[in-house]
């Protein structure tokens, strides 16, 4: 006797683990730089470099990459900016050490700069950190069993998915872009704004294809010290290899925009009017195909005892692969602002998720849409500031089918972002978030381990009636009818002159052993 098994590769997925801790620390501002008078906006993003697991602790290491704009304290008041770099560690406690690679992923990073003075910043940032560990296993199952024995066996039919490839790659960006020739050639960047919009994914032969858009903010000093700015959106498109891929699997994909480089160069007449933007997707792509099994799930037999040796197992089925959008309009009243703003020059946001929950219709989705533009206003020394605030969000993220305990990977990102001037102090903000799903629900079930035959005990059996009048319970089926009483699925329905398995709860039917014969 030997049991047909086939594999399954699923993705193991250990307890997410969420952390939180500040970075603080006071920076001296370079020599180079001019005393700091305002601080006007600060950024920061944290890149990890290395992860390392120590007893019962994650070790994460990397740098906070951060930049500042400021009006400077020296002289005539005027714009400048400053950048830098803080190392940081960070030891997160984990419970127990699992299987598999740990993949730590950087939420929101809240950073603040302030002036101690003139030559002195103190920088804080608080920091979000989710971890878990996830690892491909290969599950068997068993679909058949080969025997010269005599067996009857129930198989139930599955549609599951199937790991196909976890991977990570990057993808690398280079564009270039021209100014417009109404605009001011270009002397000394100020502040640049990067973002990532509408990107998009989707599989073909042995590849991963790419497309989105760069919406890219310079705000500079021209080479006669004026200030002014430009917005460009900058296409791109492009391919990552994911070897055995094709139109026909599923995919999701986490994705970061980093390695963020903007730099001055010359145009093809010699002047410093072009932007070269370099920026580095990083990407963990997942990718499933759904494969139609049939696994065994009991055997019985009529001459001895048949006991099928079972353990647990979960698998996945998928449930929805969508993208949906979600609008958010609001009108701020702005007091402090009152016949100060001019123009708006830039406005960038991101998302913050703060709640997510599986709900009957779906998964109801509770967060916070920041929200920061640059404007100029009246104000003859330096004609520029920022706002920042926050705007709350709610969404339900509908589904046809839903389950308590169903698995899901969700990405989210603010695709469109505007605000416009709607009154002296009052502006209205207008934005499209996505949010790109892929849900899954568990499919439990028990996996044949072995089969054990032992001798039927005679007396036991002799003690058993040949025939049985029976009255269908609710929940009753044939084949657990057919197993009891020792007889055959066909045997019943031969007797009872039943033209389908499906049995109705009250319904009268004749059971016969086997091996009795009808006089």
């Amino acid at each position: 006797m030997e049991l047909v098994k086939k594999k399954i590769r699923t993705n193991m997925l250990g307890k997410t683990v969420v952390d939180q801790f500040m970075i603080d620390d006071d920076y001296n501002v370079p020599d180079s730089k001019n005393d700091v008078g305002r601080v006007v906006s600060g950024e920061g993003t944290i890149k990890i470099e290395e992860i390392k697991r120590v007893e019962n602790y994650l070790r994460v290491t990397g740098k906070l990459y951060f930049k500042a704009l400021y009006v400077t304290d020296e002289g005539e008041p005027r714009l400048s900016s400053l950048d830098g770099k803080m190392p940081f560690e960070e030891m997160i406690y984990m419970e127990e050490e699992t299987e598999g690679e740990y993949v730590v992923q950087v939420g929101r990073v809240e950073f603040t700069a302030s002036v101690i003075h003139s030559r002195k910043l103190s920088l804080k940032a608080v920091v979000e950190l989710t971890v878990h560990t996830e690892r491909g296993a290969d599950e068997e199952t068993t679909v058949d069993v080969d025997s010269g024995k005599t067996l009857y066996k129930k198989q139930r039919p599955l549609e599951l998915l199937q790991l196909h490839t976890n991977k990570r790659d990057i993808y690398r960006i280079k564009e270039e872009i021209t100014i417009p020739g109404t605009k001011e050639n270009i002397g000394t960047l100020l502040w640049t704004d990067v973002s990532s919009r509408k990107m998009d994914t989707k599989l073909g032969q042995d590849a991963l294809f790419i497309r989105g858009e760069l919406l890219v903010f310079c705000f500079y000093e021209s080479q006669d010290g004026k200030t002014d700015w430009v917005e460009q959106v900058v296409p791109y498109e492009g391919r990552v290899e994911c070897m055995g891929a094709d139109e026909s699997l599923y995919h999701h994909v986490y994705d970061q925009l980093g390695d963020i480089n903007v730099e001055v160069r010359m145009d093809e007449d010699g002047e410093m009017r072009a932007l070269g933007v370099e920026a580095t997707l990083d990407l963990r792509i997942l990718i499933y195909e759904e494969e139609n099994i049939e696994i065994l799930e009991d055997v019985y037999a009529l001459d001895e005892e048949c006991m099928p040796q079972k353990r647990p197992t979960v698998y996945e089925e998928l449930i929805m692969q969508n993208h949906s959008k979600c609008k958010v309009t609001e009108q701020l009243n702005l007091p402090e602002l009152k016949e100060e703003i001019l123009q708006i020059c830039h406005t960038g946001g991101s998302l913050q998720v703060e709640h997510m929950e599986v709900v009957p219709e779906g998964i109801q989705i509770d967060g916070v849409l920041h929200v920061n533009f640059l404007y100029v206003k009246a104000n003859d020394a330096v004609p520029f500031d920022m706002w920042s605030g926050m705007i709350p969000f709610s969404y339900l993220l509908e589904s046809g089918k839903t389950c308590d305990d169903m698995r899901y990977d969700i990405t989210y990102a603010v695709e469109q972002l505007s605000v416009g001037l709607s009154g002296s102090d009052e502006v209205e903000i207008k934005a499209v978030l996505t949010f790109k799903s892929f849900l899954r629900s568990p499919v439990n079930t028990q996996v044949i381990t072995d089969l054990e035959f032992h001798p039927f005990d005679e007396n036991e059996m002799s003690q058993r009636p040949g025939i049985v009048g029976y009255i269908v319970k609710d929940g009753d089926d044939l084949w657990s009818l057919a197993k009891k009483y020792y007889t055959t699925m066909d045997g019943i329905m031969e007797i009872n002159g039943l033209t389908s398995e499906d049995l109705k709860e009250g319904d009268k039917i004749l059971i016969f052993k086997e091996n009795m014969s009808i006089l």
